[in-house]
């Protein structure tokens, strides 16, 4: 893979990632309608990677503050990552056949669908949603039903974080604090893919000459990574997330098109 590539990938895994837009279409679907070959299971170590980083770095004192006096919120994040953990473990193989064109020739269409269907989901919420609660006020129940969101995001195209920042927002936190729990609860969960597909790229090593890739992918999505999540804190402040359910809505039909010109 060339160092031109890797960027290009490990910008769109940073970007996608936290923005509510679902990293997994873009990581798939964007190569596929470039005509490049999938990046592969060591790669995509990297992009994980570099995108857990930027977590850490980024909200490095409140993971600081949850570790050094565990509490409520770490009970929360911890009951929000179980719904996520017991359904990816049953159906991850199934997830995996969906995802790729290669292996399924509709997957692009099943991820527009999913683009739409979780963009309709997230209008509403921003929509009305109350709105008033801070994430400190949020119940065991509560990070439940935001933890079963986040299982429901391994159907591809739905976003991890477009799919928990609008339950967030459905319980009734403002965007602020749907988007910082959500940012906060992707830690463990990104933190454990990284891990499981570390396990099988260390049992195998990394490819020839596929270091400088998988370097440059780790930077670029970490940097990116670290730049989304500011973004998207400092523009919920301010914006509705309409926004998002409009690019979700365009990236879907352009995918729709493509599949339609390769029949």
């Amino acid at each position: 893979m060339s160092a031109a590539v890797a960027a290009l990938l490990g910008v769109l895994q940073g970007l996608t990632e936290f923005l509510p837009v679902s990293s997994t279409a873009h990581l798939v679907l964007v190569p596929w309608m470039l005509g490049l070959p999938d990046p592969g299971q060591v790669f995509d170590v990297a992009l994980h990677l570099g995108t857990l980083i930027a977590l850490l770095v980024y909200f490095r004192r409140d993971w600081w503050d949850i570790l050094r006096r565990p509490g409520k919120q770490l009970w929360l994040i911890v009951l929000a990552c179980i719904p996520a953990g017991i359904l990816g473990k049953l159906f991850e193989a199934r997830v995996e056949e969906l995802t790729y064109p290669s292996a399924h020739p509709v997957a692009p269409l099943l991820m527009a669908g999913g683009l739409v269907f979780a963009g309709i989901l997230l209008y509403a919420a921003d929509r009305w949603g109350a709105r008033r609660r801070g994430e400190n006020s949020l119940r065991s129940e509560e990070a439940l039903g935001i933890g079963a969101a986040q299982a429901v995001a391994l159907i591809p195209g739905v976003s991890r974080s477009g799919a928990t920042i609008s339950a967030g927002m459905a319980f009734g936190l403002t965007r602020e604090a749907a988007a910082r729990f959500s940012f906060l609860l992707s830690a463990p969960v990104i933190a454990g893919a990284v891990l499981l597909k570390a396990a099988h790229t260390m049992r195998h090593g990394l490819p020839p000459g596929e270091g400088g890739a998988f370097a440059v992918g780790v930077v670029t999505s970490g940097i990116a990574g670290y730049v989304a999540i500011h973004f998207l804190l400092d523009y919920v402040k301010r914006h509705r997330l309409s926004l998002f359910v409009w690019y979700r809505v365009a990236f879907a039909v352009v995918v729709m098109a493509f599949w339609l010109l390769r029949r």
